[in-house]
């Protein structure tokens, strides 16, 4: 479910019309519904009541201050993987009893900033990660608390550059091996292992693979248990999918059903990390067409939103929808199957102005014709965009705004020319 329909042909956010936005914020511009990220974390939240969940929003998705102090106010903790994810959660109202501490390569730097916030779990993948965070904490007087990150080397699920539990990716302690490295645990001075993590992926668009995953989870559990670890914790990480294409994705509650009762024979209490699943279909990202250009055969639109916006395509092949935010008349708002041939339209590919014949947001894409100065929105833009964005060919990355039924307000502003040069102004010889 999302917040963005069109109204007499013209697509609106909740109940502000996108072309009001481009005018007064200007283009790129990302644009938030409150309604449908707070939607999406309560669906969260009623799917797995029964197991009490900490549910940690996933800060790498969208960190925005704004979002995470929204997350924060309707009862949601943290996931981070650094410490600048780490400052963000804090500066947005959280304390570190509601942060998870996630990522391969944590410096003891970040072991420390962690440990002197209190964090509520640090999920942590390596031995030598695992004795380092007990070094770091011993010399604080400290006891870390740990869930220990298992790759349950499961079948191929999603793009290979996301799917993080297949054999051989850098996540996560090996199956065939965590027991052992546990072992040499028991008794250290500076670690507690309390808990039991497992991240398979995303976006995932079954529930197979949790229940696969969860099946494993529950064997390793009483083992650790029978090393004299106290697991309290089942954290099943997050990864869930979302509509990019089409209704493509499950509700939460399908992955509840799988996952619970495993939570629920554990004697744990479930953590999940959901990011994606929350803010992905809170966001569209508009951009204007500048000019339309054909060659080779091939047409293409070229307009203000790039690579350095919206990096997904490029690095993944990943597919969202585009539309006109106002399409003219006789063309559909929106079509059903964006993949389909539409009548009224041709096949363009759609760029932005970087240097790089990568720089893409969709290619032979069924679109309708398009000319100068047209609004154009890539949805399902609101996981992964202004959190990958760049200021590569020094382009300004783009404001963000939040609306709210009928208002609205800016969460970002845009970047200017001074912020390009602002770290190495003072360096300047």
């Amino acid at each position: 479910m999302d917040h963005f329909a069109y109204r007499n042909r013209v697509l609106h956010c909740e109940d502000v019309p996108l072309p009001d936005l481009a005018a007064e914020y200007g283009t790129p511009l990302f644009v938030y519904s409150r309604a449908t990220l707070l939607h999406h974390l309560t669906a969260i939240q009623t799917a797995f009541a029964p197991a009490d969940p900490v549910v940690a929003y996933s800060v790498k998705t969208n960190g925005n201050l704004s979002i995470c102090k929204l997350m924060a106010e309707h009862g949601s903790g943290f996931d981070v993987t650094s410490g600048g994810e780490l400052y963000r959660a804090l500066r947005a109202g959280s304390n570190g009893a509601k942060i998870v501490f996630a990522g391969v390569g944590k410096t003891d730097a970040e072991m420390r900033y962690g440990l002197e916030n209190n964090v509520f779990l640090f999920n942590v993948e390596s031995e030598e990660e695992l004795f380092a965070l007990g070094a770091v904490a011993q010399g604080m007087g400290r006891k870390a608390p740990v869930a220990l990150r298992v790759n349950p080397d499961l079948p191929p699920k999603t793009h290979a550059k996301t799917d993080t539990s297949v054999k051989g990716v850098k996540f996560g302690l090996d199956i065939e091996t965590v027991l052992e490295v546990a072992q040499r645990a028991v008794g250290h001075p500076g670690l507690e292992i309390v808990g039991l993590h497992m991240h398979l992926g995303s976006p995932i668009l079954k529930a197979e693979p949790y229940q696969q995953g969860a099946a494993k989870g529950l064997q390793l559990i009483a083992e650790l248990r029978k090393q004299g670890h106290p697991i309290a914790y089942l954290n099943m990480g997050g990864g869930f999918g979302i509509h990019y294409r089409k209704q493509e994705a499950l509700p939460a509650s399908a992955f509840a059903e799988v996952i619970l009762p495993a939570v629920q024979q554990a004697k744990c209490r479930l953590v999940l990390e959901p990011g994606r699943f929350v803010v992905g279909n809170a966001g569209v990202l508009v951009s204007r067409v500048i000019f339309n250009k054909e060659t080779g055969g091939k047409h293409y639109v070229i307009q203000d939103a790039a690579m350095n916006d919206l990096i997904r395509p490029t690095l993944y092949d990943s597919f969202h929808r585009i539309w006109p935010v106002a399409p003219a008349a006789g063309v559909p708002t929106p079509p059903d199957d964006f993949e389909a041939e539409i009548p009224g339209t041709l096949k363009q590919d759609v760029v932005g102005p970087v240097c790089e014949s990568g720089d893409f947001l969709a290619k032979a894409r069924n679109l309708p014709p398009l000319k100068r100065g047209d609004l154009l929105a890539t949805f399902s833009a609101g996981a992964y965009g202004m959190a990958m964005a760049s200021n590569y060919n020094s382009r300004l990355r783009a404001a963000e705004v939040l609306v709210t039924g009928g208002t609205h307000r800016l969460i970002r502003r845009r970047e200017t020319f001074a912020d390009l040069t602002a770290c190495e102004e003072s360096c300047v010889r």
